[in-house]
Order: structure tokens, then C-alpha cells, then sequence
């Protein structure tokens, strides 16, 4: 099978400061994997440097085998937050841009998310809390029918009974071979989706293992997450 994400010998430096080094990571079409490390490890880092964001790396990304950035950027959906908008704008203009610049955006899609979200369209940014546009966010990315999503903590600020809602109804989002890696530290509620874990630990891939694997040794995916520190501890 053809791998959807890979990424070869990725070094990462910013203001001189070694951020992610020597990463190789392989995804297959169809997976939900979570990316997970401590703060600061480099996980909103890794999902930029994927999503054409963050520049200047050195090694090679390549998502359904497009390694240029503008190829790589129209096979994936990242929730890269609502930078570029003012908080007067409407949601309404929002869907409004990124129908012109999405080709594979679905405005009726959108609109079921939406209602699922209980979002109303005319709201302003303004007036939206931090839950409620991270709801608006994870809408406008799912509502774009691509190979790849990246969620970048898109949870942290949703109250945990509309968290579990969202949770238990993201498979129902993608196309049956599209590939979510997701970043989050609510490991134990995203842990009954997951088919692989990606941990960053001293700046590179760690370890990389599929859930099955892990639940195998008759271990939770978080008190296996856990285990690594603690031992580091010791």
C-alpha cells in the first residue's frame, strides 16, 4: 500500500535553536493516528512543516506522493486556527473564502457540521468563545474532502460532554481511505479511535506503534504513554 504521508531525514532549526531532528515517519491512507510528546516537543511544529506552514527545514515531505508545497497543501486539511480574520468577520464570509480558495470544500458539509456544532452563521468571530471557534474550526476543516487532516489540539478549550460528541463522531468525517493525525492530551478519549501512535521524544519519532500492538501487552494507550517518562524518571 502506498504510503500518504511520508517524511524522510526532517531536520528542523529555528533562531538557531535545534527544534525536531532526524524524523522518519511513514503513514498509510485510511488510519487515525495520534501525535503525542510533552509541551514543546515539536508537535505543532511537525504538523506545519506537513502542512507547508513552517518553511526552511531540511528533508523531504511528501503527502499522497506531492512533495512540492502548493501540491502538498491541496491534499491535506490543517486547523491552523482562524489566523487572517478579524473578529468582526461573519462565519458566513469565512465559509465564503474558503469556498473560493478550496476547490474540494463542501458547502453542505459544512452546513451539517455546523448545525451539529450549533453554530449560527451570521455570529462574528467576536462573539464566539474559545470552545465555540474551535468548533468552527474542526467544521471548516472537516468540511474540506481531502487525503489528510491535521488536528492540532483541537479540543482544549470544548466542555467535555460536547468533546465526547465531536470524539465519537469524527470517523463519520472522512472519506474511508483519508488519514487523521490528530495532537492531544486527552489521550484516554481519543484512545477508542486510534489505529496508530506517533510519540516525539528528544526532538524525533520515539517510537511509532499501532495500537493493537500496545493493547496486546494488556496496556491502556495512556498509561503506556505515561510509562515512557515515568522510567525516564527512574
Amino acid at each position: 500500500m502506498e504510503n500518504l504521508l511520508q517524511i524522510k531525514d526532517l531536520t528542523y532549526r529555528k533562531n538557531q535553536k535545534s527544534i525536531l531532528k532526524n524524523i522518519n515517519l511513514t503513514l498509510q491512507p485510511g488510519k487515525i493516528v495520534a501525535l503525542l510528546g510533552e509541551n514543546g516537543a515539536g508537535k505543532t511544529t511537525l504538523m506545519r512543516i506537513i502542512s507547508s506552514t513552517a518553511k526552511n527545514y531540511h528533508g523531504s515531505v511528501y503527502v499522497a506522493g506531492r512533495e512540492k508545497e502548493a501540491e502538498r497543501k491541496a491534499h491535506l486539511s490543517f486547523t491552523d486556527g482562524l489566523t487572517g480574520f478579524t473578529d468582526s468577520t461573519r462565519i458566513s464570509e469565512i465559509v465564503k473564502f474558503y469556498e473560493v480558495i478550496y476547490q474540494d470544500f463542501d458547502l453542505e458539509e459544512f452546513d451539517q457540521l455546523r448545525q451539529f456544532m450549533r453554530l449560527d452563521a451570521s455570529s462574528r468571530l467576536a462573539e464566539l468563545s474559545k470552545g465555540m471557534r474551535e468548533k468552527l474550526v474542526i467544521a471548516l476543516t472537516f468540511s474540506r474532502k481531502t487525503d489528510l487532516y491535521l488536528l492540532d489540539e483541537p479540543f482544549s478549550g470544548i466542555d467535555a460532554m460536547a468533546r465526547k460528541k465531536i470524539i465519537s463522531s469524527i470517523i463519520l468525517w472522512k472519506a474511508e481511505k483519508a488519514t487523521i493525525l490528530i495532537s492531544d492530551h486527552f489521550v484516554n478519549e481519543i484512545a477508542s479511535l486510534l489505529d496508530e501512535v506517533v510519540i516525539i521524544k528528544d526532538k524525533t519519532i520515539y517510537c511509532h506503534k499501532s495500537t493493537e500492538e500496545i493493547r496486546a501487552k494488556n496496556e491502556s494507550l495512556e498509561d503506556y504513554y505515561e510509562g515512557l517518562y515515568e522510567k525516564e524518571e527512574e
